[in-house]
């Protein structure tokens, strides 16, 4: 007999779905989505408080089956938060410490998942018994009253929560005989790279007359909410294991594999011996004369870095002083320019070069700005 399934798609920078443990000091996330992140996050978007929620809708939520395929499991990330300030840290005695002194702030370690995605399967037994819940779920993430996040609120969703499963009435739920099924159908994500053969689901188990006793690889999670003021979970049996790709599913065709590999940008190697020959080869070109204010050069600027490393042409050089050496690395700075810098012989950053130098002599000593006025030779040319 086939149930009614309705699809949420779990994906963003930071999620973090912390487990019974995660408590005090040390916050923990479990890989997947709980079952009670889910429904709270769901009780977040009817705008249900603690009090209506545990009232209300924990006793219809917490009958669904829940199950998860990790369509991409990110990795972890470590951070910390300061909270309690001023009421300080109590000691074993119970006394605060540093009674005397300014109160310490209280330091907690949150665990986060970075760049995970999930798709979640509520699976709903007997819709007869409750035949809207879904419906009503699915119209509250469309229109959240309150803004729905990923376990923490510092974690926002980075694409809308309802999945669509490409079949039924309901273009988020679809009509399967249990939620391996609905897991294994449902289509696989397109990220530019080709999935594994296999994806790991974790699949909630519930006794029924064809299996009264949990299988033996079953394990217990304490994370099903019975009241969310004051929260209380208790356990429900979750089953882990792996689902094949389906024979539809086709790598998509990459026309430039390189475009999704990470690319270091080229640095200059001021150490090269080829680079020291072409700057030299440089400076000589342009008589050692800086290329915008014609006042004795030393420096050597790189106006592209796509050869950076020992491959420059002298086309990528340009001979300058120090001052507009200066004033043209800030400028680049503050554009924010990457591989192509800026090229002094340019027009259109005359007017910019000559304000940013202005803006440096005004800022430097007046040692300093001697030491730009005297015309120094330098040694290459004597």
């Amino acid at each position: 007999m086939s149930t009614k399934t309705l699809f949420l798609r779990l994906e963003g920078p930071l999620q973090a779905w912390g487990d019974h443990l995660s408590k005090y000091t040390y916050r923990h996330t479990y890989p997947f989505p709980s079952k009670s992140g889910v429904i709270g996050l769901i009780c977040a978007a009817l705008g249900a408080d603690r009090d209506s929620a545990t009232e209300k809708w924990l006793p219809r939520l917490k009958g669904l089956l829940m199950g998860v395929r990790i369509d991409y499991p990110g990795f972890p990330m470590y951070d910390y938060h300061t909270v309690g300030a001023g009421l300080g840290n109590w000691t074993a005695e119970g006394k605060i410490k540093n009674k005397d002194k300014k109160p310490e702030v209280f330091v907690t370690h949150r665990e986060y998942l970075c760049g995970a995605s999930f798709l979640v399967a509520l699976h709903q037994r007997q819709v007869d018994s409750d035949p809207t819940l879904l419906d009503e779920i699915a119209n509250a993430l469309n229109r959240p009253v309150w803004t729905p996040y990923l376990g923490r609120k510092s974690c926002p969703p980075s694409r809308p929560l309802l999945e669509d499963s490409q079949s039924g009435s309901n273009p988020c739920a679809g009509e399967f005989a249990s939620l391996e099924e609905a897991l294994i159908r449902h289509p696989w994500p397109d990220y530019g790279f080709e999935l594994p053969s296999e994806l790991d689901v974790f699949i909630e188990w519930s006794p029924d007359a064809s299996s009264p006793t949990a299988p033996p690889q079953a394990f217990v999670l304490y994370d099903v909410p019975t009241s969310f003021n004051p929260p209380a979970h208790t356990a429900r049996f979750v089953i882990h294991q792996k689902v094949a790709r389906p024979e539809s599913y086709k790598p998509p065709v990459l026309s430039d594999p390189g475009l999704y590999l990470r690319k270091e940008p080229r640095r200059a190697d001021y150490t090269d011996t080829e680079y020291r020959a072409r700057r030299q080869e440089r400076l000589r070109k342009d008589h050692y004369l800086c290329v915008f204010c014609k006042s004795p050069a030393r420096d050597v600027h790189h106006v592209t870095y796509e050869r950076a490393g020992g491959e420059e042409t002298l086309e990528d050089l340009r001979s300058l002083c120090e001052l507009c050496h200066d004033a043209i690395t800030m400028l680049e700075y503050g554009e924010d320019v990457t591989a192509t810098r800026i090229d002094p012989c340019d027009p259109r950053w005359r007017e910019a070069i000559i304000q940013k130098r202005r803006q440096i002599i005004r800022h430097r000593s007046l040692e300093t700005r001697r030491r730009w006025l005297r015309t120094e030779i330098p040694e290459e040319m004597e």
